[in-house]
């Protein structure tokens, strides 16, 4: 049973500082003590007695990854590899996986996090998107749904897939079928009252405009990763 789940932000380890101050202003943050063999991990530490969902790696690229805690971490990776995943590293207490297709993810032990943070200035943090080449996409639709044991609904196009947490979990999976082949990535979703506000707030931050579609904004952090701005209820995660 996945007992809680980060969001990590994927940044090259150049770029840290740059993407810390970032990522920390757009969710009412704090960062905590670097980590990591090179300092290359750090947790955004929200307020008001909220437990974080939030991680920042240096080394990652520009992408995102999640991190699933649970109860038994030996007993969670048998079930990943038995629903299809590659174990990449096995670190004892934490490992590091990979879906059919390449994305990878992590497991850890639970800590007690049962608090999911407030919506911030209209937006919340709460989804990191699969990106998925057409080839592979019902493999890995599969794949999500049977790794996390929840409900794999329709988007509101056909290339999108929701993987639906429990209510009180902060963070979300959508995948998305790309329209060429590429290799599997993932990004980060904000959802937005008012998706024109976050934009504006986020670019006084030094987020950039790539493009808009119906129902996204796509953006690009100031340590060069691309999110997006999403027309959903912070509160519920539900497309308005």
């Amino acid at each position: 049973m996945i007992r809680w789940v980060y969001a990590f932000v994927d940044r090259p380890r150049e770029s840290f500082e740059r993407a810390a101050e970032f990522w920390t202003a757009v969710t009412d943050t704090a960062l905590s003590p670097r980590r990591g063999e090179d300092g290359e991990f750090a947790t955004l530490l929200p307020g008001g007695g909220a437990d974080a969902c939030v991680k920042l790696q240096g080394g990652g690229g520009h992408g995102a990854h999640l991190d699933f805690h649970v109860d038994d971490v030996r007993a969670w990776v048998d079930h990943a590899e038995a629903a299809g995943a590659r174990v990449v590293a096995d670190h004892g207490r934490w490992a590091v996986l990979a879906s059919p297709s390449g994305q990878q993810f992590c497991v850890g032990a639970w800590a007690g996090e049962k608090v999911r943070p407030e919506v911030f200035d209209g937006t919340r943090l709460d989804q990191v998107c699969v990106d998925i080449a057409p080839e592979a996409f019902e493999e890995e639709s599969t794949f999500w749904g049977t790794l996390t044991g929840w409900p794999v609904l329709t988007g509101s196009r056909s290339e999108f897939r929701v993987v639906k947490p429990p209510a009180d979990l902060p963070v979300r999976i959508l995948l998305q079928r790309l329209d060429a082949p590429r290799a599997t990535g993932a990004h980060l979703d904000f959802a937005c009252e008012d998706r024109e506000a976050a934009r504006a707030a986020h670019e006084k931050r030094g987020a950039t405009f790539v493009a808009a579609f119906s129902h996204w904004t796509v953006m690009r952090d100031p340590s060069g990763g691309v999110y997006c701005l999403t027309a959903r209820d912070p509160h519920t995660g539900a497309l308005k």
